[in-house]
C-alpha cells in the first residue's frame, strides 16, 4: 500500500511538472510600458512562429513597477518591456529581474548593450535639431555647446525629469564627471527659450516655427515627420536642420528599448523565448522599419528611407549599464539647476 501510494505521489508530481513546462511553453504574460501600434506585429509573429500566446498588459513604468512590487512571487509577470535606459536601470535597482544566459542573446547583442539581467533591442540617438536662419551650425556641434552664453534665449527642451533627458545628463556625467555636468546643466537652463514643456516633436516643431533656434529630440521623431506624407510635417522638417553631436569626442548619446525577464516569472522557458526573438533578424528589422528606430544586430539590414537620409554617425560606446548607475546622481544635478 506504501508503494503505491508513493508511486501515485511521484506520478502527480510529474503530471504537475508536465503541467507547468506545457503552460510555459504556450502562454507569456508580457507588462509592457512601450507604446507603439507598430509593436503589435511583433506579438502577432513570435506567436505564429511558436505558438506561446502572449497576454499583455499595458500601463506607464511606474504603474507597472508598483503593481510588479506589489504582487511579488505571485507577480503572474513573465518579462517586463520599456524604452529608456533610466527606466530599465530603475527597474533593475528594485531587484525585479533574474539573470538570463543564452548563447543566442549573447552572440546577438554588443555586449556594450545589455547586462546580465536586460537588453537592448534597439536603439535611439539623442540629436540636436536646429533652425538654421537663427544658429549656425557649427555653434551646436556638441551637447556642450549647448550651454555656451551664445546661446542665450535660444534652447528648447522638454522635462529635465524626463528620463531621456536624465539618461543624457547621466551619460554626460560618465564622460565629462559630475562637476562639468553641473556646469552644463546650469548654463543650459539660463539659455532656455521657454520653461521646458511638452514632448520631442514639440521641440521639433517650436526650432521650426522659431520659437527657439535649437533643441534636442530623440532620432525616431525626426524620423517620423520626414517619412509623413502630411504637408505640415514636410514644412517643418525643411525648415530645420539635424546634427549627430558630438562626433569629434565620445559621440553621440544612444538610448534603447528594452526588456528582462522578471524572477518570479511562471513561464521562464517563454520568457527567455520572446528574449531570443527579439534579437532575430524579423524582428530586429521591424524595429528600425516599423519604428524609425536601429537594430542593436549588426548585420540586420534597415529599409527605411529617414534613417537612410540620416546618414551614419559615431555612436557613444559607453556600456549601457554604466550609464544607468548614474541617472539618479543626473537628476539631483538636474534639480539643484532648476532643470525641471
Amino acid at each position: 500500500m506504501m508503494k503505491k501510494a508513493a508511486l501515485a505521489a511521484l506520478l502527480s508530481a510529474l503530471g504537475a511538472t508536465t503541467l507547468s513546462v506545457h503552460a510555459a511553453d504556450t502562454e507569456l504574460n508580457v507588462y509592457s510600458a512601450r507604446h507603439y501600434q507598430t509593436d503589435e506585429a511583433l506579438y502577432g509573429n513570435f506567436t505564429k512562429q511558436t505558438g506561446i500566446k502572449v497576454n499583455r498588459i499595458e500601463a506607464k513604468e511606474d504603474e507597472l513597477l508598483e503593481r510588479i512590487r506589489n504582487e511579488g512571487a505571485n507577480s503572474p509577470a513573465d518579462l517586463f518591456v520599456t524604452v529608456d535606459v533610466s527606466r530599465l536601470a530603475h527597474a533593475d535597482e528594485m531587484g525585479i529581474f533574474a539573470p538570463v544566459k543564452s548563447e543566442v542573446l549573447e552572440q546577438r547583442i554588443p555586449d556594450n548593450l545589455r547586462t546580465e539581467r536586460w537588453f537592448s533591442f534597439s536603439k535611439r540617438a539623442r540629436i540636436i535639431v536646429y533652425n538654421p536662419e537663427l544658429v549656425q551650425g557649427e555653434q551646436v556641434q556638441t551637447y556642450e555647446q549647448l550651454a555656451d552664453p551664445a546661446l542665450k534665449g535660444k534652447v528648447c527642451t522638454r522635462s529635465g525629469s524626463h528620463p531621456y533627458n536624465l539618461s543624457l545628463g547621466a551619460a554626460m556625467i560618465k564622460h565629462n564627471g559630475a562637476d562639468n555636468t553641473v556646469k552644463w546643466a546650469s548654463g543650459l537652463v539660463e539659455n532656455f527659450a521657454r520653461a521646458p514643456k511638452g514632448g520631442d516633436t514639440d521641440q521639433i516643431k517650436a526650432v521650426a516655427a522659431g520659437e527657439c533656434g535649437v533643441a534636442i529630440a530623440n532620432s525616431y521623431y525626426l524620423a517620423r515627420l520626414m517619412n509623413s506624407t502630411r504637408a505640415e510635417d514636410q514644412a517643418v522638417v525643411a525648415k530645420i536642420k539635424a546634427v549627430w553631436p558630438n562626433q569629434q569626442t565620445w559621440g553621440t548619446h544612444i538610448n534603447v528599448s528594452g526588456a528582462g525577464m522578471l524572477k518570479h516569472a511562471p513561464n521562464k522557458g517563454a520568457a527567455v523565448k520572446f528574449l531570443e526573438y527579439l534579437a532575430s533578424d524579423e524582428a530586429q528589422a521591424y524595429f528600425a522599419n516599423g519604428n524609425n528606430e536601429w537594430p542593436v544586430v549588426a548585420s540586420v539590414k534597415v529599409d527605411n528611407p529617414a534613417l537612410d537620409k540620416l546618414g551614419e554617425f559615431k555612436a557613444d560606446a559607453m556600456p549601457i549599464g554604466d550609464i544607468g548607475k548614474t541617472v539618479g546622481q543626473a537628476q539631483r544635478i538636474y534639480d539643484r539647476a532648476g532643470y525641471r
